[in-house]
């Protein structure tokens, strides 16, 4: 079994999640006692949270290869970014480091592609949702259609995930509006919804949609595992 590196704390909420995942994981392939070989780097979120809003994507890259280089002399063998949002820099890290970064957007696109799906609806942080390294990847790596709400749900999405969500603060008015906005890009087309933030499928789950739902945090951790165990 390889050692999984994890830069957690972006938030620890979702980082307990890949945690529990990941174990559950292990377990469920190898049985008995088997539980993942991993280490752990979490940061402190609430600095990562004002430089992202700040714009210092550089600061925040320095940050992320810093902590990946403290996983790979930890032992780590294999790169996990616990967030969705971080993969922004997630090529820089992967040209500091020799071990692999197995990137979110890639895991995801794996489990779209087996469903034959072609059109997806993204939720996630405005910077997921916006910016191109993750939609843009979707598209140009994998050959996907990715959707995103308007302007202002988009605000809405953003403000529930860091002023809730990564607080641990789960209310059932912003689930209602999450199915809301998700039925709206269900009507644009959208035959599948990524909830591209590690936070999201705390509030959304399969039960709560029409339409096939990928949650990243479990599509992730498990592709980790599956990386880990295998010969």
């Amino acid at each position: 079994m390889k050692t999984i590196g994890l830069i957690g704390g972006m938030s620890w909420e979702s980082s307990l999640e890949y945690y529990r995942i990941i174990n559950e994981k292990v377990k469920k392939e190898l049985g008995g006692l088997h539980s993942a070989q991993s280490v752990m780097y979490s940061v402190d979120f609430e600095h990562i949270k004002i430089l992202q809003h700040e714009g210092k994507w550089d600061e925040l890259t320095t940050i992320m290869v810093d902590a990946a280089k403290n996983l790979e002399k930890a032992g780590a063998e294999i790169l996990v970014i616990c967030t969705n949002t971080m993969h922004k820099m997630a090529d820089d890290v992967q040209s500091n480091i020799k071990l692999p970064l197995l990137h979110i957007a890639d895991a995801t696109a794996k489990s779209i592609k087996e469903k034959h799906l072609k059109k997806l609806g993204l939720l996630g942080t405005k910077f997921t949702m916006e910016q191109e390294f993750y939609k843009g990847r979707l598209s140009e790596k994998h050959g996907l259609d990715v959707v995103i709400p308007n302007d202002e749900d988009r605000e809405i999405v953003h403000k529930i995930i860091y002023n809730e969500l990564c607080l641990g603060n789960i209310k059932d008015s912003s689930k209602n509006e999450y199915i809301r906005i998700i039925e709206n890009l269900v009507q644009n087309g959208a035959e599948g919804i990524i909830l591209g933030c590690t936070e999201i499928p705390l509030l959304v789950k399969q039960a709560d949609v029409s339409v096939p739902v990928f949650d990243t945090t479990t599509i992730h951790a498990e592709s980790a595992v599956m990386e880990s165990i295998k010969g």
